[in-house]
């Protein structure tokens, strides 16, 4: 079809097919934003369309963990063991704080979805 362009739809809760995360065990991998190391994978998940790394910072956000949504996931390295990701240490520090007791919660994912969605 002549003039129409193919819009790719930032999904954030999908790992992005070229990734290269599937069926990998991401615990205890490290973390790289655009500008330099965020910490390491504490846990992850692959649920369809609901998928996320939750990061323990360690001392670059005071020992803070942050949730990242699969898809700001660029790819894996497993022979280093790491992640890279398409974000800023500012971006994903100035995310929606982490609550151990509602990241499960419909409410934390639209609004952690709707401000990494809103930096594409």
């Amino acid at each position: 079809m002549e003039g129409v362009i193919a819009v790719n739809r930032f999904d954030p809760w999908t790992y992005r097919d070229d990734a290269g995360v599937t069926g990998a065990d991401l615990v205890g991998y490290k973390v790289e934003a655009t500008d330099g190391s965020i910490g390491k994978i504490d846990r992850c998940s692959y649920e369809v369309s609901a998928s996320y790394l939750v990061v323990d910072t360690g001392p670059w956000i005071f020992g803070k963990k942050v949730m990242l949504p699969a898809g700001v996931v660029n790819n894996a390295d497993h022979e280093d063991r790491r992640v890279y990701v398409d974000r800023t240490k500012d971006e994903i520090k100035s995310a929606p704080e982490f609550d151990e007791n509602t990241y499960t919660e419909q409410v934390y994912r639209d609004k952690l979805g709707s401000y990494y969605g809103g930096l594409y």
